[in-house]
């Protein structure tokens, strides 16, 4: 006697049913490329945007410590965050890059060098006129004429009171860089002896008279 299984025909023809053309479903190789470069794309993708977002969160963290150190002055300021500032500011390390002695730089590079490097700030002192002065005389090549108005921001530095000629006072913050006013108030509040001084007042006063400020 043999025996039928119903549940073998039924999946014998289930398994014929599933090999007809219209009903088993057909992935193509193309499909299966598709795929797998939509998944690497957009592993990758994931990847970048969270090595962005890394990248981001460190520079900002940089930046912090940078604003944090610079809001001290330089007798504040460790050992260990002055070597900070230098291994971590780029404009700084662009600057220094350079090569250029101090009196090369222009009044701009000077100003961030001194607020960065926690250096007395006395450029920062001069107007944005004053300072496109100052980058004229270096550009000519006045070396002479630069320092004089070095000088007056030194001066400026002092605080809002200066001794002119004849005992007189004067606001320094306040008084335009002219040559009357060099002769008559700046040249009066430093006190050297060797004469260096006047020499640089002088040569800047002849500045002033062809290049006068805007």
């Amino acid at each position: 006697m043999i025996v039928q299984s119903t549940s073998a025909h039924y999946s014998g023809a289930g398994i014929a049913r599933s090999l007809t053309p219209r009903q088993t479903p057909i992935t193509t190789p193309a499909n299966v490329a598709d795929t797998i470069n939509i998944s690497i794309a957009a592993r990758e993708a994931f990847a970048s945007s969270g090595a962005s977002s890394t990248t981001a969160s460190v520079d900002k963290s940089v930046e912090a410590r940078l604003a944090a150190i610079k809001s001290k002055d330089g007798m504040s300021r460790t050992q260990e965050e002055q070597d900070y500032v230098r291994a971590n500011d780029k404009r700084l390390a662009e600057i220094t890059a350079q090569g250029k002695p101090p009196e090369k730089l222009t009044a701009d590079e000077l100003d961030y060098v001194q607020k960065a490097a926690g250096f007395v700030n006395t450029f920062g002192n001069l107007s944005p006129a004053e300072k496109a002065l100052y980058d004229k005389a270096v550009a000519s090549g006045n070396t002479e004429a630069a320092a004089g108005i070095s000088q007056i921001a030194l001066i400026r530095q002092g605080g809002n009171m200066a001794g002119g000629a004849n005992g007189t006072t004067y606001n320094p913050l306040t008084m335009e860089i002219t040559a009357a006013n060099i002769e008559k108030f700046f040249s009066h509040s430093i006190v050297d002896p060797s004469g260096n001084a006047q020499s640089r007042f002088d040569a800047l006063i002849q500045f002033l008279q062809e290049n006068p400020v805007a």
